[in-house]
């Protein structure tokens, strides 16, 4: 545990709820006034800021950094791809799809920016906007956090924390203060997150069973239904249930792919995939304006009550769904980790919304006669159910609606308290199960009293507001992200056009024995940092440098303590970075060459490093001693 976090956060948490829940109207009056106030002021940095984000990720994916691997550059992914997409779509947007897959078309459709309501022009512009909000905009904002996450996560041996991104900035400063406030801001923006989208989601299940068994929709219901969903959630996290989750997120896509495809069969077939094609050639050829447009000309409420809203909401989601994404993405390469959460989960996003949205506006000018807007209008929680009453088989797509939300909600409260756990933990990944049961409990509790005291609104207010700092974060994250991938790419082109044939090959084939560790020690480590340590003495600083068992250690005196910088072999279990993977990974050991120096705590892993990178990876640190 990380007290100062972990304890900080809670406070913070509990205080907010607190004032949510002793006075819901009052709260909600604020919280909404600030978010307006923030939008209107500041809609133009959050356009920008998204923007810029984009072009950032595409140009880390297709330029030289692209190569880089998050993770040693012999290690491979964790997780195969299919099961990969499964959990990111289970833990990412699941929910999302399954509540305004429906309700978002249709409520463009009835009150386009610029159509004419209820026409053909409405129905395409609802579209092209549905596809805007949920397209490569959102993903680049989730890449950008999980790729510094995981970048200096796996392949630096930091700890898997927001502060660990802005050490090219802020160095030994990180964990100080200031690393703590970045956690903790991380922490609750994710809470609150979380618990809003858990409302959401459990009254969409309150309203699937009142339309399948009459079950009474009321908020004691739906808090009922929270216990539950959370019991599930903390039994996961209590009993280690790691390919139970994992085949419940695979299970849970092949249902919503199956849902899909039977909307497209019974639905106007045709027509859908023309509107396909149509619908992403018109999201082209309106990219850079939806991408910049503010109305600046012509001013409407309607920017901020939507692309405002939701680029605000994604940077909001960022920790939660970077810090699940960087977990399971262990062993990809910059350019794949990028284009495929890019592209993948938005393409699926583009396929769901054309089916589910264009036959949702096909029947509510057909055969509906607008009940399906009607009840969009009325409550957005059954906008999904009464579409499925204008197709064949209701009950059934009902019932399977139902349970995918369901799935959805507990895998999402699961990896939501793991996520929180790792982030108030400093980054550790063996934390008493309690913390994890905590964090879990309280994620149902804040949801639930939110959801009768009235206060969900006010929740949701109040962590869109917080998106705005998390915003200049995310630039300072970019900013280190760039500088340490850019220094990345130029010791990998020195030591290319450097080292013989065999060391490359070395590098290539990282060591996995201890045999393999030792002799990397002997043959590696120790003329490294004997050369250090010449190269000191004809500065005039006497250093030693002492070879143990399994260990090599260069010391150096200084005026108030002395510099210790230790090469180690190390075993450890294969990484098993999140409860949903594989029990056999976490039994199968490797052996790591690992560095420990006085200037940072955590030890790193610099496993087929050259003696050139030792060398320079020995200065960088010493460097940073003597400025501390």
């Amino acid at each position: 545990m990380n007290p100062r976090v972990f304890w900080g956060a809670s406070l913070i948490v509990g205080a907010l709820l607190t004032v949510a829940v002793a006075a819901p109207d009052q709260s909600d009056r604020f919280f909404q006034s600030s978010q307006n106030w923030v939008i209107d002021t500041f809609g133009w940095f959050y356009v920008a800021a998204v923007a810029g984000f984009l072009g950032l990720v595409l140009f880390l994916a297709l330029g030289p950094t692209g190569s880089l691997k998050l993770g040693p550059d012999d290690c491979e992914p964790d997780f195969p791809y299919a099961s990969w997409l499964a959990m990111l779509f289970a833990a990412g947007m699941g929910i999302g799809l399954m509540y305004f897959g429906v309700a978002e078309p249709i409520q463009h459709y009835v009150s386009p920016p610029e159509a004419e309501p209820g026409t053909f022009a409405a129905a395409r512009e609802a579209m092209v906007i549905t596809f805007t909000h949920y397209g490569v905009h959102a993903w680049a904002i989730y890449a950008l956090v999980g790729l510094s996450l995981g970048f200096f996560a796996h392949r630096k041996g930091l700890p898997l924390t927001l502060r660990s991104g802005l050490s090219p900035l802020l160095g030994k400063r990180t964990n100080g203060p200031i690393g703590d406030a970045v956690d903790i801001f991380a922490v609750c923006g994710t809470v609150f997150g979380i618990a809003t989208s858990l409302g959401f989601g459990v009254s969409q299940i309150n309203s699937g069973l009142n339309y399948l068994i009459g079950l009474p929709n009321t908020a004691l219901m739906q808090c009922a239904l929270i216990a539950l969903v959370m019991a599930a959630a903390t039994v996961s996290v209590l009993t280690g249930l790691d390919k139970g989750v994992r085949r419940l997120s695979e299970l849970n896509l092949v249902l919503a792919v199956l849902l899909m495809l039977f909307v497209l069969v019974v639905g106007p077939t045709g027509f859908l995939l023309k509107a396909l094609v149509q619908n992403f050639g018109l999201y082209l050829d309106h990219f850079f304006i939806r991408t910049f447009t503010l109305y600046a000309y012509e001013p409407r409420g309607w920017m901020a009550d939507w692309t405002l809203f939701y680029w605000a909401w994604w940077i909001a989601w960022s920790p939660f769904v970077g810090m699940f994404i960087a977990r399971i993405s262990r062993g990809r390469t910059v350019r794949q980790f990028i284009l495929n959460v890019l592209l993948v989960p938005a393409g699926f996003t583009f396929l769901w919304m054309t089916i589910f949205g264009n036959t949702a506006i096909s029947l509510d000018m057909g055969t509906a006669a607008g009940a399906i807007s009607a009840a969009v209008t009325e409550d957005l929680s059954t906008a999904l159910f009464r579409f499925f009453a204008e197709l064949p088989g209701a009950a059934v797509t009902s019932t399977i609606a139902v349970v995918l939300v369901a799935v959805f909600f507990i895998t999402s409260a699961d990896s939501g308290s793991l996520v929180i756990d790792t982030l108030a933990s400093g980054g550790a990944d063996d934390t008493p199960r309690w913390q994890r049961v905590y964090w879990c409990l309280l994620l149902g509790l804040v949801a639930a009293l939110l959801l009768l005291a009235g206060g969900l609104g006010a929740l949701q207010a109040a962590t869109l507001v917080a998106a705005l700092p998390f915003t200049v974060i995310m630039i300072l994250l970019s900013v280190g992200l760039t500088r340490q991938m850019n220094a990345d790419v130029a010791g990998r082109v020195v030591e290319t056009e450097g080292p013989p044939l065999a060391e490359q090959l070395k590098r290539l084939l990282a060591p996995a024995s201890r045999r393999d560790i030792q002799r990397q020690i002997d043959r590696v480590a120790l003329p490294a940092l004997e050369s250090v340590s010449e190269g000191l003495a004809a500065e005039g600083l006497i250093t030693e440098v002492r070879r143990d068992e399994d260990a090599i250690t260069l010391t150096a005196p200084g005026p108030g303590r002395s510099f210790h910088y230790q090469l180690a072999a190390h075993d450890r279990p294969r990484p098993a970075m999140t409860a949903l993977d594989a029990p056999e990974r976490r039994r199968a050991m490797e052996w790591r060459l690992v560095a420990r120096s006085d200037d940072v705590s955590r030890a790193r892993d610099v496993t087929g490093f050259t003696r050139e990178q030792l060398v320079a990876d020995v200065l960088e640190h010493l460097r940073r001693w003597r400025m501390a």
